[in-house]
C-alpha cells in the first residue's frame, strides 16, 4: 500500500485515494468504456510534483498512467490498481506574439489554448476536439483542420520540458538532446512527462469553414475526397459518412439517411475561401450549408457535459477515396445498430507531406488519406456488435493494416502498434527508447518496448 498521507506532504499538488469522495469523478476518462480504479491519483501542481510521482512509481513497481485531456482510446489515462498522474493543473500559457511562440503546460487543452492565441490573431494546429490534453495530442501527431496549411501538430513544436524516467527533468529541442525531440514528435508516451512545450505560433485571424451537409451517394463521396485533394493547401477538410442525426439545422426528413457531413476550414481571404469551397457546394444540393468566415476557435465548440460514451475504432491510411470504397461505406453504415456510425475521411497532404518521412516519429508523410471507422454506443454488452462492424468496414475499405496513427489507435496489439512506427522508425524508436526508459516505466501507451 502506497503511503498516501506521506505523499501529500511531500508535493503541491493534491492526492486522491479511493475513499476520497472526489475519487469517481477524478478516475473518469473521456470514453465510458474504460471504468477502472487505480490506487491513487495525483494532481501535479508542477514538475517537481511530476518527477517525485515518476520516482514512486519507479520505487513500488506500480503502473503508471499518465492523463492529460484522458481522451485515448485505449484508455491508457486511467490505470487499474495503480497510479494515474493528472497533469490537468499544469494549464499555464505564456504567448510571445512578437515570436509567434508559446509555452504551454501539459495539462492544457487545445480549446483554452486555441482561444487564448486567437485574441493574438494567432493558431497553432493541433487536431479537432477542444477538451484533448495539448501534450497527448502533440505527442500523438496531431492531425487537425489546419494540417494541410501548417502541418502536424508536431511540425510545431520547437521545444518541450520532458520528466524521464529516472525523474530528471530534460529540455529537448532540435539542439539539446535531439534524440528525445525526434522520438517525442509522433512517439507518445513512451519516453517520459511532457510538462511543458514551446509550440508555433501563425497568423490566423479568422477562417471561412464550418459544416456543409450533402447527401451521400457514392459518387458524391468520392468525388469530396478527390476535391479536398485537389483543393488548395489552405483548405483542410474532416469529413464523416454517417447516418444523419436529429440535428436542428437538418430538416426532419433527412434524419437517419446517409449524409456527407463534412467541416471544412479555409486558412486564408475570405474571397479566396469562398472560390475554394464552390466545388464542394456543386456536388450536390446542400442539405446544410453553415460555412461561413469565422473566428477559428468557432471550430471547437466545448462538447455535452458528462459525455462518456463508449467507442469501437479502427484507423488507417489509404491513397484516395474511389466509388468502391465509398460504395462499401455506405452498405455497411445501413447495417450498423450504434447509436452513432461513421467513416471519417481526413484529407492530408500539402505542408504536412513536405517534412521529410524520418525527421520526426511520425512516419506517414505521403499517406493522401486517413480514414476512421468509428462506432459509438451506450451498452457494455453491445461492445462485440460494435467491434465486428467496424472491424468489418475497416476491412472493406481494404484500409486495415496499412499503417495506423498512434493517436486512434485502441488496445489492439503489437501489430498495430508497429503498424503506426514501420521500418527504421521502429528500430530508431526502440533505441531512443532504451537510452531514456530502460525499465519500460512508461508502458501504459501505444507501447515501444527498449531495444
Amino acid at each position: 500500500m502506497l503511503p498516501t498521507v506521506q505523499l501529500a506532504d511531500e508535493i503541491a499538488g493534491r492526492v486522491i485515494a479511493s475513499d476520497d469522495p472526489d475519487y469517481d469523478d477524478a478516475r473518469a476518462v473521456f470514453l465510458g468504456t474504460f471504468d477502472r480504479r487505480p490506487q491513487l491519483i495525483v494532481q501535479a501542481a508542477d514538475a517537481a510534483d511530476v518527477a517525485r510521482v515518476v520516482a514512486v512509481a519507479r520505487e513500488t513497481g506500480l503502473e503508471l498512467a499518465v492523463r492529460g485531456g484522458g481522451h485515448s482510446y485505449a484508455g491508457h489515462g486511467v490505470s487499474e490498481g495503480g497510479i494515474v498522474l493528472d497533469l490537468s493543473r499544469l494549464r499555464a500559457l505564456e504567448i510571445d506574439p512578437g515570436r509567434r511562440t508559446a509555452w504551454a503546460g501539459g495539462g492544457l487543452t487545445t480549446g483554452a489554448y486555441t482561444a487564448a492565441a486567437a485574441e493574438h490573431g494567432l493558431a497553432t494546429p493541433f487536431g479537432d476536439t477542444g477538451s484533448v490534453g495539448v501534450a497527448g495530442i502533440t505527442l500523438a501527431g496531431g492531425v487537425g483542420y489546419l494540417v494541410r496549411k501548417h502541418g502536424l501538430g508536431i511540425d510545431n513544436l520547437l521545444a518541450a520540458e520532458v520528466v524521464t524516467a529516472d525523474g530528471e527533468l530534460v529540455r529537448t529541442d532540435a539542439e539539446t538532446h535531439p534524440d528525445l525531440f525526434w522520438a517525442i514528435r509522433g512517439g507518445g508516451g513512451n519516453f517520459g512527462v511532457m510538462t511543458r512545450l514551446q509550440l508555433r505560433l501563425h497568423e490566423l485571424p479568422a477562417i471561412v469553414g464550418g459544416t456543409l451537409v450533402l447527401p451521400a451517394t457514392p459518387g458524391v463521396i468520392a468525388s469530396f475526397a478527390a476535391a479536398a485533394d485537389a483543393a488548395p493547401e489552405a483548405l483542410s477538410a474532416i469529413v464523416h459518412v454517417m447516418a444523419a442525426p436529429p440535428l436542428p439545422f437538418l430538416a426532419p426528413e433527412h434524419h437517419g439517411r446517409p449524409v456527407v457531413m463534412a467541416t471544412l476550414a479555409y486558412a486564408g481571404a475570405v474571397a479566396d475561401g469562398e472560390r475554394a469551397l464552390a466545388p464542394f457546394r456543386a456536388l450536390a444540393t446542400p442539405l446544410a450549408d453553415m460555412v461561413r468566415p469565422m473566428p477559428y476557435p468557432d471550430l471547437f465548440p466545448p462538447g455535452p457535459e458528462g459525455m462518456r460514451p463508449r467507442a469501437a475504432l479502427r484507423t488507417a491510411f489509404a491513397g484516395g477515396i474511389d466509388d468502391a470504397a465509398a460504395a462499401a461505406m455506405l452498405e455497411h453504415l445501413r447495417a450498423a445498430s450504434a447509436p452513432m456510425a461513421a467513416a471519417q475521411i481526413r484529407v492530408l497532404g500539402g505542408a504536412m507531406a513536405r517534412v521529410p518521412a524520418d525527421a520526426t516519429a511520425f512516419a506517414h508523410r505521403d499517406s493522401r488519406i486517413m480514414v476512421n471507422v468509428v462506432a459509438m454506443y451506450q451498452r457494455a454488452e453491445e461492445q462485440p456488435v460494435h467491434e465486428a462492424w467496424v472491424a468489418g468496414l475497416a476491412a472493406g475499405l481494404a484500409a486495415d493494416g496499412t499503417g495506423a496513427y498512434a493517436g486512434f489507435l485502441g488496445d489492439e496489439g503489437e501489430a498495430r502498434v508497429r503498424a503506426a512506427y514501420p521500418g527504421a522508425t521502429w528500430d530508431r524508436l526502440t533505441a531512443v527508447k532504451a537510452r531514456y526508459d530502460p525499465d519500460n516505466l512508461f508502458r501504459l501507451n501505444q507501447n515501444i518496448p527498449p531495444a
